[in-house]
This record gives C-alpha cells, structure tokens and sequence, in this order.
C-alpha cells in the first residue's frame, strides 16, 4: 500500500530497506585506496603513478596505472617533484687563467665581498631555470655595496654574450 502511495516499486523499498554489504568492486577499491596512501606515506610522497604501481605490483598487488591515477586524484595526493638539473659548466683544460689575480682579497689575503664605493667592486652570476620552452639562461651583475642589480640580460644560451649584454647594461 505505502509503496503504491509513494509510487515506488517494491523490489527498491526491500533494496532500501536491507542493509547493504559492499559489493566485491568495491571492497577492492577500498583496500587498493588504502594500499596506495600507504606505498605513498612510505615513499614521503615522492613517488608518482608510475613508480607507485611498479611498487604495488611488486608487492604482489595487481593494480594499473590509471586506477592508481585515480586514487592519487581522488585523494588529493601529488608526487613532490626533484628539481630539474643540468650540468651547465665544463671546465677546459687549456684554459690559462694563470695571469688572472683574485681581486677580492683583502690585504691578508681572506675573501671580501664589501664595498663602500658604488660602482667601485662588482659581482655577477649566471643561472638557468626550467621553463616549459625550455631552458632559460639569466646573467647578473652586482653592485657590492649597494646590493642592487645593475646589469641582467636572459636568453636561451649560456654564450659569452649572454654575460657582455648583462655587463653592457651595467656600464650604461
């Protein structure tokens, strides 16, 4: 009578009605989430997809990549990536640099990177970073007692132009 009244089928009132037990799919689903968070709390939350199903799957776990995919997303867990690298200075074995004194050295001869002249002792460096065209190649110099950038320039090269544009800049 209740489910012609509510104009539902009885077979969904009994279904509503029973307690349900999850069903085989989702029982698994259930321990791969938990086998997943655990392999990635292990690995300080370095691994990703990939490496995770390889650890998994070593560990006698049947499960794909994608399926692990969707448990890292579901979780709101992202692998911490490793900085890029690259090897960026080669040194020449023929290079005579013999006749280059250090010119920042102190009378006792320890390291100095003070000044209280501007303009007067200067620094530069050169740095790279990862971009999503590539590399990108960034020259400084430095007023040592200022602190101030005075010469940069960037490019996808690390030439010596890229550091006689950055010098041009500081001169101007």
């Amino acid at each position: 009578m209740m489910c012609r009244a509510l104009k539902v089928s009885r077979a969904s009132f009994y279904r509503w009605r029973t307690p349900t037990v999850p069903s085989p799919r989702a029982a698994r689903h259930a321990m791969l989430v938990e086998a997943v968070t655990a392999k990635y709390d292990e690995c300080a939350g370095r691994a990703g997809r990939d490496q995770l199903t390889r650890l998994l799957n070593a560990d006698g776990i049947a499960v794909s990549e994608s399926t692990v995919g969707v448990i890292l997303r579901e979780s709101s867990l992202r692998a911490v990536r490793v900085r890029a690298w690259k090897t960026t200075t080669v040194q020449d074995p023929q290079a005579n640099a013999a006749h280059i004194g250090n010119h920042m050295l102190d009378e006792e001869g320890n390291r100095d990177f003070s000044s209280s002249v501007p303009g007067a002792r200067l620094c530069g460096d050169i740095t790279y970073l990862k971009t999503g065209e590539g590399w990108l190649y960034l020259a400084t110099v430095i007023d040592l007692c200022t602190g101030m950038v005075i010469g940069w320039n960037m490019d996808d090269h690390m030439r010596a132009s890229l550091c006689i544009e950055a010098l041009v800049m500081a001169r101007d």
